[in-house]
């Protein structure tokens, strides 16, 4: 099992909180597990990629000390690993983690730690994790975007496999970012890019014309058929998060989601978490849910499973 497409902060269960909350002396809105369960999952009355996003603010409060981040990414490890994972790509902004003055290099640090502690303590485990650094959407945050592709210039081949947008797509559209992108590329830091999530198939477009590897989400590239052609030819995957897709609203119901288009067309379709637990899912899940929702063949499923083999970074 491999998730191409899981945001570290969208991705701790309620023990994990716990044990990051008891280190820090922080108190928590609740002691019981369910009732966590409501703070850090989304709510049925999502409308969208925004409303999405405030189920991080819990999480990220959490991972603001060095110690803390170490620790969750151990943890978070060893339960993908009983989930029964292989392998995982996770994504986190070290921006976001410096409310208490770490820097992003302490931040990133810090996660290749709980990597390494795993490692020792699973010597003989199977399953592996990377991570991908994501600079953010804004209006003000260029010099830590910047900063973010410093980061993945310095530990690419160390724990970091490449570089990410992600944010408030619809408020800041990815044609706002070529800079960061064209240094990206003389840098020969492969990327991903959040896009046709929350805008359209331009989005989509524009991400392939940075030189994106490879595309979060992109389920509104079926609007558009010439970007479709592009993602055909230029055998770029798109990691697909069916659950989180139909939460925030880039469709509206299973019958509008375009798997099945996607496939059928000849695009590499990856399936993925996204947030195990602000969607309450993980790739197991998903798996079933796209086999169950549109009959698909054996040979279809072992499409997709083999095209996350050969999607990773």
């Amino acid at each position: 099992m491999i998730d191409l497409h899981l945001h570290l902060d969208g991705s701790l269960t309620p023990e994990i909180v716990t044990k990051l909350a008891k280190l820090q002396g922080i108190t928590l809105p609740s002691c019981d597990y369910e009732e966590l369960r409501e703070f850090l999952c989304v709510s049925k009355d999502c409308e969208s990629l925004n409303d999405y996003l405030k189920c991080f603010d819990l999480p990220l409060s959490l991972l603001q000390e060095k110690e803390a981040i170490t620790l969750c990414v151990k943890l978070l490890f060893e339960h993908l690993y009983s989930l029964g994972y292989q392998y995982c790509e996770i994504r986190f902004a070290p921006q976001l983690h410096k409310k208490h003055g770490l820097s992003q290099k302490e931040v990133v640090e810090a996660a290749l730690s709980g990597r390494e502690e795993f490692k020792k303590q699973h010597s003989k485990s199977n399953f592996d994790a990377k991570f991908i650094l994501c600079m953010m959407r804004g209006s003000d945050n260029q010099k830590e975007n910047f900063e973010t592709i410093e980061m993945a210039r310095e530990f690419l081949g160390k724990g970091v496999v490449a570089l990410d947008l992600a944010g408030a797509e619809g408020l800041f559209p990815t044609k706002n970012y070529e800079v960061e992108f064209k240094t990206a590329r003389e840098y020969e830091i492969p990327f991903t890019i959040h896009a046709g999530e929350a805008d359209g198939a331009e989005s989509v477009r524009i991400a392939i014309e940075f030189g994106a590897k490879r595309i979060g989400h992109g389920i509104r590239a079926m609007e558009n058929e010439e970007v479709m052609k592009l993602l055909k030819e230029k055998a770029i995957p798109l990691e697909l998060c069916p659950t989180s897709n139909l939460q925030t609203k880039a469709v509206s119901s299973w019958k509008e989601y375009p798997l099945k288009k996607f496939l059928d067309y000849g695009i590499m379709v990856t399936i993925n978490s996204d947030n195990l637990m602000v969607s309450d899912t993980n790739v197991a899940k998903e798996l079933k849910l796209v086999q169950n929702e549109f009959s698909l063949s054996v040979e279809e499923m072992n499409i997709l499973k083999e095209n996350s083999k050969n999607s990773v970074f």
